[in-house]
């Protein structure tokens, strides 16, 4: 593994990545009380440029619903668990994908597949891109790079703990896919989109309910949410 072609930013060759299936222990997964913070040790593709990021979407045991969670930047958006893939866990994604689905999240559980690669096209802006990626040129074929790429694996819920690393800053509930959807939708987020898209939730579910005043979506099934 590099540490180029900047000073601060580990780059790895995804083909010598995420095959080590020793290093996932579910029965011994730790519960920390704060959240891992800051870029420091975050990984990129070193052929992308793009930063790699793992999470999860997590559905209940019927597969008809998804837990999202509430934007720690924008609260009102609800979006799926997930976070940056840091140096020490470039083995394994799923070791993100645990980790920043508990410290989000509050949840664990069982991990049924990866999902597909999906990409973030929000490109950086110009005066992001010269101070993150000094002096490279961020267009392959003449096309950009994405923001960043996205490892997602689909779980289901074994544990839903009360108190959580950020729980005092995020909410969270039960969505059907049209639910889902519709949020994702708001948040402008179609990669998370792809994601959900993947996953093998429940399509034919209950029409979603909006406020005709607000717009705020409202919960079709409340009576059968257990938070």
């Amino acid at each position: 593994m590099d540490l180029l072609p900047t000073e601060d930013k580990y780059f790895v060759d995804l083909e010598s990545c995420n095959n080590d299936d020793s290093l996932d222990d579910e029965l011994h997964f730790l519960k920390t009380k704060t959240a891992r913070e800051g870029r420091e040790i975050q990984v990129y593709n070193s052929k992308t440029y793009a930063r790699l990021v793992s999470g999860c979407v997590v559905l209940n045991s019927t597969h008809d619903k998804l837990l999202m969670i509430s934007s720690s930047k924008h609260i009102d958006n609800w979006v799926i668990p997930k976070g940056g893939i840091e140096y020490d866990e470039v083995g394994n994604f799923k070791l993100t994908a645990r980790r920043e689905t508990w410290e989000e999240a509050g949840v664990l559980g069982k991990i049924l597949k990866k999902l597909p690669v999906v990409e973030d096209h929000r490109f950086l802006k110009s005066d992001n891109v010269d101070k993150t990626f000094k002096n490279i040129d961020l267009h392959i074929n003449g096309s950009k790079i994405p923001r960043s790429e996205f490892h997602f694996y689909e779980m289901e819920l074994t544990e839903l703990c009360n108190e959580w690393p950020e729980g005092n800053k995020r909410k969270r509930k039960w969505c059907t896919y049209e639910e889902a959807k519709h949020e994702l939708i708001k948040s402008n987020r179609p990669e998370l989109i792809e994601a959900l898209n993947d996953s093998r939730i429940a399509k034919d579910c209950v029409k979603i309910k909006l406020d005709e005043h607000s717009n705020q979506l409202l919960d079709a099934q409340p009576e059968t949410d257990d938070y």
